[in-house]
């Protein structure tokens, strides 16, 4: 097992920190409350990354590709998803708060910047005040 390996994660208890979790039915590891943008639960089996091994053998753990290039994939696609689902229009935009875009869109608003950034540039959508639109393609 290596940092950025996919693994499968059983939610744990709960603690201040995070969730313990079992990776790969094998190995315990941490999952930390503030990279957490979806409900989880105790019991819950879900696909996770292998973040970092500490030097203490402790494991830390994401449920987001780790990698640049790897997470703001992920990301646009889910934004372009969520776009198409909602006739090209989310009532998201980068003066939102965190906790909105959190609540529409299950991650932070750094992740939410970089994809919508990625996503203007390459002319896909338009940004206003107070929501983003789907480019439509013409032809």
């Amino acid at each position: 097992m290596k940092e950025g390996d996919k693994v499968n994660l059983i939610i744990g208890k709960e603690s201040p920190l995070g969730f313990a979790v079992l990776i790969d039915e094998e190995f315990e590891g941490l999952l930390y409350k503030n990279e957490i943008f979806q409900n989880v639960v105790e019991g819950m089996s879900i696909m996770g990354y292998i973040k970092k091994i500490r030097e203490d053998g402790k494991i830390d753990v994401s449920l987001t590709p780790q990698g640049f290039r790897k997470n703001i994939e992920a990301l646009i696609a889910h934004i372009l998803k969520q776009l198409q689902q909602n006739n090209g229009v989310l009532y998201v935009s980068d003066k939102s708060t965190p906790e909105e875009i959190k609540n529409t869109l299950q991650m932070s608003k750094k992740n939410f910047k970089k994809a919508i950034g990625t996503l203007y540039r390459l002319k896909k959508i338009t940004i206003t005040e107070d929501c983003i639109y789907l480019i439509k393609n013409k032809g």
